[in-house]
C-alpha cells in the first residue's frame, strides 16, 4: 500500500536491547509534610534503576499507520504500564479521581527527515502503594527512532519539575488524606548517549516539523478541551469584548488546570 503524501510509516526491528535508567529523586516539598510522616514518601525510591529492555516494548509508542507531523495517536496501554513498572511497581492508568480529561496515553510526530524522526508523547498514571496512592502531574517524553535501522535512538520520560508536580493519598484509620508536592526528578531515560543519528537530526534540516510547544499543545488538547480554545490576553480581551460586544468571564484558581498536580 503506497503512503499518502507527507505521511510516514514508523517501524521497530530486531533483537537489539535498550538500557533504560530509572531514578527518582528524594521528595523536596510537601503541603502538610507528608514526605517525613508518611514511610513510603520518605523513603521514596525507584524499583529497578537500570532495566533492558528488547526494542519491541517501544513498539507501543509508535502509530499503527502513516502519520504527519503534528498527528497524535494513542500509545498501547500494556506497552506503557511495562516500562513505568520500572519506577514503581504498581502503576495504573485509570486514574482514582478521574474527571473524564485525565485519563489518556497520547504520541504525536514533531519532526522527521530521512534518517531519524522525534515523537513526543505525554501519559497520564498514578502508582497504588501499600497505603494510599501517588498521582504525577503527567509524564512526558521523547523517542528519537532511527528510521534507517528501525532502532531506538534514544527515549525519556520524566515528570516535569514544576513548583507542584504530584498529589497523593494517604490512607489511614481516619480515612484517605490528600497531598501535593514536588519531587524534583522522576523519570526512565535511555542509559547510552544519544546516537550521532539524533545529533544530526538536531543540527540538520527536517524534513518537516512543527515546535516543541505546538506538539505539546496538541497532546495537551486530547486530555484537556479548554486547551482549544484560541486564548488572548486580558489587555487584547479588553480590545475585542466591545467591538464584538461580548462578555468577558474571569476566573480564579489555584492550581494548574493542565495537569493532575492538584
Amino acid at each position: 500500500m503506497k503512503t499518502p503524501l507527507n505521511k510516514i510509516t514508523l517501524n521497530l526491528a530486531g533483537d537489539t536491547e535498550v538500557s533504560v535508567n530509572g531514578f527518582i529523586a528524594p521528595i523536596e516539598y510537601t503541603q502538610y509534610n507528608f514526605h517525613v510522616e508518611w514511610d513510603e514518601l520518605a523513603n521514596f525510591r525507584v524499583a529497578e534503576p537500570e532495566k533492558q529492555y528488547p526494542t519491541s516494548a517501544f513498539q507501543a509508542f509508535l502509530p499503527s499507520a502513516p502519520v504527519g507531523v503534528g498527528e497524535c495517536w494513542e500509545i498501547q496501554e500494556a506497552g506503557a504500564l511495562t516500562l513505568l513498572k520500572q519506577l514503581l511497581p504498581n502503576p495504573r492508568l485509570q486514574l482514582t479521581i478521574d474527571s473524564g480529561d485525565s485519563y489518556g496515553l497520547w504520541a504525536c510526530l514533531r519532526a522527521y527527515n530521512d534518517g531519524v524522526a522525534e515523537i513526543v508523547f505525554r501519559i497520564h498514571a498514578e502508582f497504588i502503594m501499600k497505603r494510599g496512592k501517588f498521582t504525577p502531574s503527567q509524564f512526558a517524553g521523547h523517542l528519537f527512532i532511527d528510521r534507517c535501522r528501525e532502532q531506538v535512538v534514544s527515549f525519556k520520560m520524566s515528570v516535569p519539575p514544576t513548583t507542584i508536580n504530584f498529589d497523593a493519598g494517604w490512607t489511614r484509620d481516619a480515612g484517605t488524606a490528600a497531598e501535593i508536592g514536588f519531587c524534583p526528578k522522576m523519570e526512565l531515560a535511555t542509559g547510552t548517549p544519544p546516537h550521532d543519528a539524533e545529533s544530526e537530526a538536531l543540527s540538520f534540516k527536517f524534513t518537516a516539523s512543527i515546535t516543541q510547544e505546538a506538539a505539546e499543545r496538541a497532546l495537551s488538547s486530547r486530555f484537556y478541551k479548554f486547551q482549544k480554545i484560541n486564548w488572548v490576553s486580558l489587555e487584547e480581551a479588553l480590545e475585542l469584548a466591545p467591538a464584538e460586544q461580548k462578555p468577558i468571564h474571569v476566573i480564579s484558581v489555584d492550581g494548574p488546570l493542565f495537569d493532575e498536580a492538584c
